[in-house]
């Protein structure tokens, strides 16, 4: 996203806790600023000036991490965020929640009407940080709107690395029948939809699911992975049950000892969960249409690992 202003040449500043990480946007005359989302005072300073916030930070899943960490950083700090951009006078506020909120989808696919669903500590706190900012929105306090992100990838992300090395070395079983329906977003069709949820007047206060042209199903996905890397498709197939059985074990003889589980039923999740979503409203009132189908997404994920020597 940062990139994509700066090629519009519009004056950026980004907020960040490691400034070397962030040295490739310094090196595209990004302005950067050190703080955190915890810190009020800091998140004043940056503000200072600022006409337009996309508020895409915050803390992703990770195991051993306290409850309160999630919540100080997901919630109490978009809380933190949005008083700062009210006392500077931004004329837009854009938030960035996740699809996630909807949890499991019982009935496909989830409009921005379904029902909230969240399943774990992460979800459960981008939730509430959600609900700061409709507040705000519903308050009149400041001019936002939300945008609900499905799984993301491409090219720089590394969440989906398992998936495809799995699949690449013949290493990757499916547990349960992989019938659950899976839906991705293309990182160059999420940034679009994100800029036209921050330059649209019709975008604000509205909530907008943005996600890619297609959902699929695990089986499918995997299918398509393994013939874009020329793996063998997956063909070990286990039950469910007695592998998240294994899974609520290892949490509780690990978890006390201050171990990480080496397996748990987060991961697990990601065999049981259908994930299928509705962009009709996006499409309609942003006029967003994302180009990247799952197959052209793969290919162009799978050869940037393999540029990175990462499979």
């Amino acid at each position: 996203l940062a990139r994509r202003l700066a090629s519009h040449n519009a004056p950026i500043r980004v907020l960040v806790r490691d400034t070397a990480r962030a040295a490739p946007l310094a090196n595209l005359g990004i302005e950067i600023a050190k703080g955190d989302l915890r810190d009020p005072a800091a998140l004043r300073e940056v503000m200072r000036g600022v006409d337009v916030v996309y508020h895409i930070a915050a803390l992703y899943r990770r195991q051993g991490v306290e409850p309160r960490v999630f919540r100080d950083i997901n919630a109490t700090g978009v809380q933190h965020l949005l008083d700062a951009a009210v006392d500077a006078g931004v004329s837009r506020f854009v938030h960035c929640s996740t699809v996630g909120v909807h949890g499991h989808v019982e009935r496909p696919p989830a409009a921005e009407d379904a029902p909230f669903a969240p399943g774990d500590l992460y979800q459960d706190s981008k939730l509430e940080g959600e609900r700061i900012a409709a507040r705000y929105m519903a308050e009149g306090r400041l001019p936002v709107t939300i945008f609900r992100p499905a799984p993301i990838y491409g090219p720089g992300d590394l969440r989906l690395l398992k998936l495809f090395r799995g699949i690449k070395r013949g290493r990757f079983p499916i547990i349960g029948d992989g019938q659950v329906f899976y839906h991705l977003v293309y990182i160059d069709d999420l940034v679009e939809g994100i800029l036209r949820c921050g330059t649209a007047d019709q975008a604000i206060g509205e909530i907008f699911i943005l996600a890619g042209p297609e959902y699929t199903t695990l089986n499918d996905l995997v299918a398509t992975v393994a013939k874009e890397l020329g793996a063998r498709p997956p063909w070990l197939r286990i039950p469910l049950t007695p592998v998240y059985a294994a899974a609520a074990a290892c949490e509780v003889v690990c978890r006390p000892l201050g171990v990480e589980p080496p397996l748990y039923r987060r991961r697990v999740s990601f065999f049981t969960k259908s994930r299928a979503f509705d962009i009709a409203k996006a499409r309609r009132t942003l006029g967003y249409a994302p180009k990247v189908s799952v197959r052209e997404g793969v290919a162009r994920t799978g050869a940037w690992y393999a540029e990175q020597g990462l499979l």
